[in-house]
């Protein structure tokens, strides 16, 4: 109900839900694989209550391999999901690790949309004092996790995949020239021959948390206008603050701005283009 009065406040047609933390935490398989199904079951139950104003994106539980694996199944074989949701990290292990290369080659051979929240890795929990993790790991765990991707080769490995990361890339847009000429370092340029801007430009990256001048003047310098998708990160923010912020920060003309609330998710999300708000 919170979530539905939210939409209809901003203007939003349709909200693809996602879990923000799926208790990563929690040692055992079989409870983690209890939660995420509980969680897409109830995702599911949304999405049939309210025609046309959710789609969903199935919680895994990772870093289960093979509960993972089932998962997918189910989410996008029986709930039929838009897509899936991971995490930048979990424990000390970022996307593009090896660790996940069964889940990330099944999500390939379906040409399946992942979206990724950022978390916090374990070293660096409750690191500043007085900081919530958040406030800096989301942003920084998110470019590690890009960073991994791209320069473990799992971006490439993977190439049907799509990928949506969240609050435009993090830090990376700020980091381009590192990441630039770190591909052009002897052991990472024959992996890339365009260097490291064609990868990172494959990819989509949403609006939440980021929609000001400062943020998103950096990151229009890096992602192709067609590759920004609106975010509204509710609960935790709304989801006019995020229009409002996209109208306001002047950074985006009408047209772009009608582009990143519908026309880019062509490609992602299809059956959703036509929706209006």
């Amino acid at each position: 109900a919170k979530s539905l009065e939210d939409m209809e406040k901003a203007g939003v047609a349709t909200s693809i839900v996602s879990v923000t933390q799926l208790s990563k935490h929690i040692a055992d398989d079989a409870q983690r694989r209890s939660l995420a199904r509980d969680c897409n079951d109830y995702a599911a139950k949304m999405v049939a209550d309210h025609p046309g104003r959710y789609g969903m994106f199935t919680a895994l539980p990772l870093p289960d391999i093979d509960g993972s694996l089932r998962e997918i199944e189910y989410g996008l074989g029986v709930l039929k999901a838009d897509g899936v949701g991971m995490y930048t990290c979990y424990h000390d292990k970022w996307l593009g690790d090896p660790l996940f290369d069964p889940v990330f080659a099944e999500l390939d051979r379906r040409k399946a949309v992942i979206y990724v929240h950022p978390s916090v890795p374990d070293c660096c929990l409750n690191l500043v004092p007085g900081i919530s993790d958040p406030a800096i790991e989301y942003g920084t765990d998110t470019t590690r996790a890009i960073a991994r991707m791209v320069f473990g080769g799992a971006s490439q490995r993977y190439p049907d995949i799509r990928l949506i990361w969240s609050h435009a890339g993090g830090t990376m847009p700020f980091l381009i020239e590192r990441f630039i000429r770190m591909a052009q370092l002897r052991e990472h340029a024959p992996k890339f021959p365009q260097g490291f801007l064609p990868e990172a430009q494959r990819f989509f990256y949403d609006t939440a948390q980021v929609a000001n001048h400062t943020a998103l003047t950096c990151a229009r310098e890096v992602i192709p206008d067609s590759h920004f998708v609106f975010g509204s990160d509710f609960p935790y923010r709304n989801a006019a603050e995020h229009v409002e912020g996209l109208e306001t920060c002047g950074v985006f003309d009408t047209a772009q701005l009608d582009a990143i609330a519908r026309g880019n998710v062509a490609s992602l999300l299809p059956k959703y283009v036509g929706a209006k708000a």
